[in-house]
């Protein structure tokens, strides 16, 4: 058995991938505020550019009232 072949756990494994975990913690918040942003703009469109999205005035309503873990 050759001694590069053997795994020493020295802590870095660990504080990547808790790294990992708030960098995916920050995209998922991220995308979240991005959706919120988006679904809330549609309350200041006029009926003519929600037609100009193909969307009616109960669709934009419906639609900001989805929950952020609605995709």
């Amino acid at each position: 058995m050759a001694i590069d072949t053997i795994f020493v756990d020295d802590g870095t494994l660990h504080r990547r991938s808790l790294g990992a975990m708030f960098y995916r913690a920050a995209l998922a918040v991220r995308a979240w505020w991005i959706k919120r942003r988006t679904r809330h703009a549609l309350v200041d469109m006029t009926e003519d550019q929600l037609c100009d999205i193909g969307i009616s005035r109960s669709e934009a309503r419906r639609e900001i009232g989805k929950s952020f873990f609605w995709d």
